[in-house]
């Protein structure tokens, strides 16, 4: 077996794994709440720490100036234009399998290959530096905790 043989079992195998934790859009941005406002809410525009439910699923309205701020802003999956599951997935795969190909990705997730490259080029770049987001660390650290949770869960 050559090493893209083992890199597509390897992909084939984290992806069900992730599937398994992140099923779905709402249990993604449930997550991504959880680990966004960890510490608490604080308005983006005035700074004020009190909010009430926003318009939309998980988010916050400032109950001082009324800014409504997503769960996905201020994030990397701010205007992202696929799921936040898919994303997320995407984003998981970059980072635990070595030098994971577009096209690989593309067809764990049946989706176009230019939109994973685009999302996993913006994944690589935030990884670097170049784009400094602590919360895409946490939250991949956190859905690697969930799925050693499910490991242990099924042992016998």
């Amino acid at each position: 077996m050559g090493k893209s043989e083992l890199r597509n079992i390897a992909a084939s195998s984290y992806a069900e794994q992730f599937r398994l934790v992140i099923p779905d859009e709402s249990t993604g941005l449930s997550l991504l709440s959880d680990i966004k406002w960890d510490d608490g809410f604080t308005c983006s525009k005035c700074g004020s720490t009190n909010y009430c439910k926003g318009k939309s699923e998980f988010s916050r309205r400032c109950t001082r100036c009324k800014k409504e701020e997503s769960v996905t802003a201020h994030t990397i999956f701010h205007r992202c234009k696929i799921p936040l599951n898919q994303a997320m997935e995407i984003a998981y795969l970059v980072c635990n399998v070595a030098a994971i190909s577009s096209y690989e990705i593309s067809r764990q997730l049946d989706m176009r290959h230019m939109t994973c490259y685009g999302f996993q080029k913006k994944v690589i770049e935030c990884l670097n530096g170049n784009n400094d987001d602590k919360l895409l660390k946490r939250l991949l650290s956190n859905v690697h905790n969930r799925i050693d949770g499910n490991i242990d869960i099924t042992k016998p």
